[in-house]
């Protein structure tokens, strides 16, 4: 597994896949509000993200054989927010990290919300010109799930 070591945050570069959908773009998100706010993103083929990672001295996500992975039922959001023990900052970041886990993986049926997660996460990696363009976009996406999940989602759901 690729593992790296204190790694110092400043302007560290982050790395993964292109064309993302779901989690790559959930993870750029949690990283620049939880963890570094100066991150840079690169998004590159699936073959070079190890490589690359190396040369650019770059953290990997969301790769095969990766610390920031998927593990077991659980994807590359819910890796980074235990490595980093974000629960502690934001305890309703495990609520998001479900609903971004149903969306990702297999287990679509987690929560009601991760359906709407894919359809609007496909829809934007449609209309965006690239990889950057569409985490820019889908950012308020995650800042709106965030707050839902922060929100009574009881009094909120039965509204018409």
């Amino acid at each position: 597994m690729f593992k790296y070591e204190s790694v110092p945050f400043s302007c560290v570069k982050w790395i993964t896949r292109e064309h993302a959908k779901v989690d790559r773009i959930a993870c750029p998100w949690l990283i620049k509000n939880f963890v570094d706010k100066d991150a840079e993103f690169l998004f590159v083929q699936a073959h070079k993200v190890i490589q690359l990672a190396k040369e650019q001295n770059a953290i990997p996500f969301d790769v095969p054989n990766a610390e920031l992975g998927h593990h077991g039922d659980e994807c590359s959001f819910d890796a980074i927010i235990k490595k980093y023990h974000l629960d502690k900052k934001e305890p309703k970041l495990l609520d998001l990290a479900k609903i971004v886990r149903s969306a990702d993986t297999p287990n679509r049926a987690l929560t009601p919300q991760s359906e709407g997660l894919v359809a609007i996460a496909t829809g934007f990696s449609l209309i965006s010109k690239d990889d950057y363009d569409n985490m820019t976009k889908q950012c308020y996406v995650y800042d709106a799930l965030l707050a839902y999940c922060k929100s009574d989602k009881k009094s909120t759901s039965s509204r018409h």
